[in-house]
């Protein structure tokens, strides 16, 4: 079996001892055996009760605690995780799975070959998100925009899970199409003011990975509405994606 890079995986089946850098694949796994994964990253909040040694950040994972727990594999992702810290720990001797996601489709695939190739049950949610969101695309009812960050201002761009996600939701991110962003950028800077002015019928301001607040971020727009909103729901591809199927 290849990760979704075309790296070949030989671990044992099932794997019994799975470090994740990920909290989208943490939640994921956890609903089929939370006692093998054995470490997890601070940022891995979900399930709350998962007693996994905390190994760090997604950009900053220690290492050394990384191999001192001894794992069957690690778990990581093309965007969230370095590749230098995915090289550190092949160089070591320890196997690495990686994950690359751009679609709810493509997510939901991916965990799939995971779970296989970990010889791990494939859970009950995997086969109801696919019934969920691998269908045709509905129509467009909301033209949207995502903030992920201020100060500088970074949005949601083109080719991200998030705005495919809003798309099979029926809302349309505005900054997929190249007419705002021309580079194609997945997630662009943007000056605040054209951020506001960009047609947008509502700015999604999720609590991830800026928390955004009724306080924090609202404020900044003089033209376009506002909504805050779960980041878990808009950017993890777990459990979470039937839940966020009442987002529409």
């Amino acid at each position: 079996m290849m990760d979704d890079l075309g790296t070949p995986y030989d671990g044992p089946r099932p794997a019994r001892r799975v470090v994740s850098l990920v909290p989208s694949l943490t939640e994921a796994l956890a609903s089929v055996a939370a006692d093998r994964v054995v470490g997890a990253t601070d940022w891995c909040t979900h399930p709350a009760d998962l007693a996994a040694t905390r190994v760090r950040g997604t950009k900053n994972p220690d290492l050394a605690a990384v191999r001192a727990l001894a794992p069957d594999v690690v778990v990581a992702n093309k965007e969230e995780n370095r590749e230098l810290d995915v090289r550190r720990l092949r160089d070591s001797g320890v196997r690495v799975w990686v994950t690359d996601i751009e679609t709810v489709p493509t997510a939901i695939g991916s965990m799939g070959r995971l779970l296989d190739a970990l010889g791990w049950a494939r859970p009950a949610w995997l086969a109801e998100a696919a019934d969920r969101w691998c269908g045709p695309l509905p129509a467009v009812t909301r033209r949207v925009v995502v903030p992920i960050w201020r100060d500088p201002w970074m949005i949601v761009g083109a080719r991200t899970f998030t705005g495919d996600l809003l798309r099979r939701l029926g809302w349309l991110n505005l900054y997929a199409d190249p007419a705002l962003n021309p580079a194609g950028d997945r997630y662009p800077h943007v000056d605040l003011a054209d951020l506001d002015a960009a047609g947008a019928e509502v700015a999604l301001l999720p609590d991830e990975p800026y928390e955004f607040t009724a306080l924090d971020g609202p404020e900044a727009f003089r033209r376009t509405p506002t909504e805050l909103v779960s980041g878990r729901l808009l950017t993890w591809y777990g459990p979470s994606l039937l839940e966020a199927a009442d987002l529409a």
